[in-house]
């Protein structure tokens, strides 16, 4: 492994440990994840046949990935046919070039974005900053987290690590506004900054919680609205959509709507719910001029070129195995300095965004099990972690150590006299030294060494 690849996992180890042992930090976590869970669980109660409802919907979606060329096709027909435009980027930087088209074309001096993880995956707003365009998070999570120079924490939740007090005193120190603990006045405050924004905005962004192949649409779930003013004030919308994201079509969403949002926030679907199926119409009153949908690859085929990791991509981003990930309620979202955080993160960052890079991320698991039991469309997420660390050994991204240690605990294994012949001096040093890489001796105590070994054991037992 390179330094850079090293320096990131060690990173990790270190904020993970400061995370960890951060009591305000996991005050914070546990009490807003604790929130979500109690409606999660309310939510889950007004299914009739929920596990009939995840069978389905991981069927589907398993459906649709066999044939995923197939469905994007049908998709982009029924998209132009009404007068909207596809654009297929393989990656970031094609996708940002596009954009960079589009903007350039208006003149753009501000874009309004909201429901979009993938143009935080493809850094967005760094790039629109770089060619002298304002883009604003109209989320308001997004848009707090944007005011804190920090990235989403929470797929669903990018706020979740913040408290009302730590809310507040952001908007002090960023907006100039008096100090309050209102929430109500706090989100006042964001509205009326924002509205401006969305009547002035030249291009609108947002993602795409589906792609649905038949009708040629894009579905958008959300809780404020900020996504329907986004796409429906600037006169060009731009939807960033990965390329995963299909379903069937539209009388699917009965299905998928409420999986996400039961699993997501434990409602039985959220506030807003809107399908764009292109630019305004002749006979339509609102609406953009001019509508694309950039399919965004950027390492999907990788997965989907690996039919045992595959179920990776049914994931509809609800955040339900964030919030039952025993490791991420203890090292939070930034530490995972990716895009998606969690169990899903930790699966499919290596994918999208280099194996060498985040292989660290697959070994950040108990492999409890919870996130496979929560998922709504069924993903085996522990199973596919281990696949990762399997993956990682096989194409030589593990430490040198680890291997030199590995393989000397094979031969050792196969040549027992071995053990035998090696002073009870150097054995222990070698526990020790390995206990120590791994981490166990830095807050246990150290574990005491048998006066005997098994074998000196056995043979006195005989």
């Amino acid at each position: 492994m390179t330094n850079a690849t090293n320096a990131k996992a060690d990173q990790f180890q270190l904020d993970a440990e400061a995370k960890a042992f951060d009591r305000e930090h996991r005050r914070k976590i546990r009490f807003n994840i604790g929130k979500y869970d109690a409606a999660v669980s309310a939510g889950l109660k007004l299914y009739d046949q929920h596990e009939l409802a995840r069978d389905r919907g991981a069927y589907l979606k398993a459906t649709v990935l066999e044939k995923l060329d197939e469905y994007l096709l049908q998709f982009e027909a029924a998209f132009t046919a009404r007068g909207g435009r596809v654009i297929w980027a393989r990656d970031a930087a094609e996708a940002l070039a596009e954009i960079g088209k589009l903007t350039a074309a208006r003149n753009t001096k501000t874009v309004v974005k909201a429901k979009s993880m993938t143009t935080e995956e493809i850094h967005l707003n760094k790039y629109l900053a770089t060619r002298g365009i304002e883009s604003v998070e109209t989320d308001l999570g997004e848009y707090i987290v944007q005011l804190n120079g920090e990235r989403p924490y929470h797929i669903v939740t990018p706020a979740m690590h913040l408290s009302k007090a730590d809310i507040a005193d952001i908007f002090v120190k960023h907006l100039g506004i008096a100090h309050t603990d209102d929430a109500q006045q706090l989100v006042l405050t964001a509205r009326h900054l924002l509205r401006h924004k969305y009547t002035s905005a030249e291009v609108g962004v947002t993602g795409g919680n589906f792609l649905i192949a038949k009708e040629g649409a894009i579905a958008v779930t959300e809780n404020e609205g900020n996504a329907r003013l986004s796409a429906t004030f600037p006169k060009l919308h731009i939807a960033v959509v990965g390329i995963e994201k299909v379903i069937p079509q539209l009388t699917d969403l009965d299905l998928f709507w409420p999986l996400l949002s039961t699993s997501g926030t434990g409602q039985q679907v959220t506030v807003y719910n809107t399908v764009y199926f292109g630019p305004r119409q002749p006979d339509e009153v609102d609406g953009p001029e001019e509508m694309v949908v950039i399919l965004l690859d950027n390492g999907r085929t990788n997965l989907l070129a690996q039919p045992d990791k595959r179920a990776a991509l049914r994931c509809i981003r609800c955040g339900a195995c964030l919030n039952v990930c025993p490791v991420y309620k203890n090292i939070g979202g930034h530490t995972y300095e990716t895009t998606y955080s969690g169990p899903i993160g930790s699966v499919i960052s290596p994918h999208l965004s280099g194996l060498p890079e985040h292989k660290h991320l697959s070994y950040a698991s108990s492999l409890c099990g919870a996130c496979t039991t929560v998922c709504p469309v069924r993903i085996p997420l522990h199973n596919l972690l281990l696949l990762n660390r399997k993956q990682s050994v096989e194409e030589g991204y593990a430490p040198t150590e680890e291997k030199v240690a590995i393989g000397l605990w094979k031969w050792s294994m196969q040549h027992r006299w071995a053990l035998d012949v090696l002073p009870a001096k150097i054995k222990d040093w070698s526990l020790g030294r390995l206990l120590g890489q791994v981490g166990w001796s830095k807050r246990r105590a150290a574990l005491a060494i048998a006066p005997q070994s098994f074998r000196e054991l056995w043979r006195a037992r005989q």
